[in-house]
């Protein structure tokens, strides 16, 4: 038995000591992110005064709130190894379907909105059952649903979304509370559910599992494709509920009202550490991408470029930051001071 035991110890010495090594490597990665949006948010006061105020500052939060919680959900089917291009669709159902279901009555808005939540899961579970069961490719799956919802909107509409936003969704995007914009501490509370979800839960704990390793995970008796839905259904819910967000926040809602933020979603939950072939990554990195992007187009919306070059230099600043955190990069860094230290 004594014998057993020392065979088994350095395999168990050496599984704690990668898991120790991925910790520290998105932990790396999740200060760095974080201590990028701060050294952009200090350098803007070189562009404009006003850019590194508190206000601005405040400014940033809300606008990087509606891309925090979408790559809440993207960054969950990322987990897996999958891929979400339905989103735009998805915030602009969730964005219609309050103008119009709802408006500004605020009759039955406390199950209205839920029902419209519902409606955006489902479409994002039918999504999930092609990419499991017809076994269609999650880029081409939900580019289709994605096409679908559009048609389905405009056609719904006849091309022109009416209606404004009930006042709970007014209160969510315009109160402030002791200084601060009330929905800065949504999504503080929603921050925190998510990083205990991803992290803390049987749920998050699977996930990661069947991103890392899909047999292994079946093996070890997980229902794999029962839980391949979960992140589809959750990132659809997501951007219905973003949808919802920008139609408090502008009072309506349009067609294309979701059509600059899958990049985006896709762009903060990679430079937030996580793998875009799946199983690592943390909330929280995701968390410091999105506050990252939506600093830098900021910035860049201050200096007045032309959207092309506003195209060019965000894809080249994340190109940049993808290259530098890249698990291998630091690493390399890491391993050449430790040369030079000896």
């Amino acid at each position: 038995m004594n014998a057993h035991k020392d065979i088994a110890m350095p395999s168990e010495a050496s599984s704690d000591q990668r898991g120790r090594q991925k910790l520290d490597r998105e932990t790396v990665n999740t200060l760095v992110v974080f201590g990028l949006s701060i050294v952009l948010i200090v350098c803007s006061r070189f562009i404009s005064p006003a850019l590194g105020s508190w206000s601005q500052v405040l400014t940033v939060l809300i606008l990087a709130s509606f891309l925090i919680i979408l790559s809440f959900g993207q960054g969950l089917v990322i987990l897996i190894g999958g891929l979400d291009l339905s989103i735009p669709a998805l915030i602009t159902l969730g964005g219609v379907l309050t103008t119009t279901w709802v408006g500004t009555s605020d009759a039955g808005v406390w199950y209205m909105l839920p029902a419209i939540l519902a409606i955006c899961a489902l479409v994002g579970a039918v999504s999930g059952i092609g990419i499991v069961w017809l076994k269609v490719p999650p880029f081409i799956m939900t580019m289709a649903t994605s096409i679908v919802v559009a048609s389905v909107a405009l056609g719904y509409t006849s091309g022109t979304p009416r209606g404004g936003s009930p006042s709970a969704l007014l209160w969510l995007m315009k109160a402030w509370f002791l200084g601060v914009p009330v929905v800065i501490y949504f999504t503080l509370a929603f921050i925190l559910f998510g990083w205990l979800l991803q992290n803390f839960t049987a749920l998050g704990r699977r996930l990661r599992a069947l991103g890392t390793n899909r047999n292994a995970a079946l093996i070890a008796g997980v229902s794999v494709n029962r839980l391949e839905l979960v992140p589809y259904a959750v990132s659809a819910a997501c951007a219905g509920f973003v949808g919802m967000m920008l139609v408090g926040y502008s009072n309506g809602a349009t067609l294309r009202m979701g059509d600059s933020y899958m990049l985006p979603s896709i762009a903060a939950v990679v430079i937030g550490g996580s793998s875009i072939l799946g199983g690592s990554g943390t909330f929280i990195g995701t968390v410091g991408g999105a506050i990252l992007l939506t600093t830098l187009g900021t910035m860049i919306s201050a200096i007045g470029l032309s959207e092309g070059w506003r195209t060019i230099i965000e894809g080249g600043i994340i190109v940049g930051a993808l290259l530098v955190l890249r698990g291998e990069f630091l690493t390399h860094i890491g391993n050449r001071m430790l040369t030079r230290g000896k």
